[in-house]
């Protein structure tokens, strides 16, 4: 496995070594030795999938406070572009995010700390997405920012007249919300 470091600290592109032959392809998704080796030590305590059509805008959504959740995720099956905004307090790259093309076809995965926004847009015609958590999925700590939050400024590769997402994330909060819930 290739361990790539993205331009904000801790976020990791992961792209397994792919065995081809004439039946198909063999790779590794996760070794536990080999990530804690490279830095990702976390222990994952469970595994989220989900199926979604062109144009559906996941996210951006973390949970608050000890129930915060370092994720490990990619794509099954479709491609999608992933998105993680680093939320940490007092980190010099507060509200910057990364985004980065996850496929069935490059196999890609991407580790994602704790105290981070994540998100997803679909840009096959269906995408299979999975994902696994280091921590169990707490109802009263969920936080969700505005996907199209001009302060974080992403550009989900899909049109803005195309895109679908659920009424939670059209009217959830903007990141200088973050700020007021952390301190409450």
């Amino acid at each position: 496995m290739n361990f790539i470091k993205t331009e904000i600290d801790g976020v990791i592109i992961v792209e397994p070594k792919i065995f081809n032959d004439a039946r198909g392809y063999f790779f590794e998704s996760y070794n536990q030795a080999e990530f804690t080796k490279n830095g990702i030590p976390n222990v994952f305590v469970q595994d989220n999938q989900s199926k979604s059509s062109y144009g559906v805008v996941r996210g951006l959504h973390c949970q608050l406070g000890k129930y915060s959740q370092a994720k490990l995720v990619r794509v099954l099956s479709g491609c999608v572009l992933d998105v993680a905004v680093d939320v940490r307090p007092g980190s010099k790259t507060f509200g910057k995010h990364v985004a980065v093309k996850l496929s069935d076809e490059n196999q890609r995965q991407l580790f994602i700390p704790r105290h981070f926004l994540h998100g997803f847009s679909v840009l096959s015609e269906t995408a299979i997405f999975a994902y696994k958590v280091d921590n169990l999925y707490n109802k009263e700590s969920e936080f969700g920012i505005r996907y199209d939050d001009p302060e974080i400024g992403v550009d989900w590769g899909v049109p803005a007249n195309k895109i679908i997402t659920s009424d939670k994330d059209r009217i959830a909060n903007k990141l200088s919300d973050l700020l007021k819930a952390y301190t409450k």
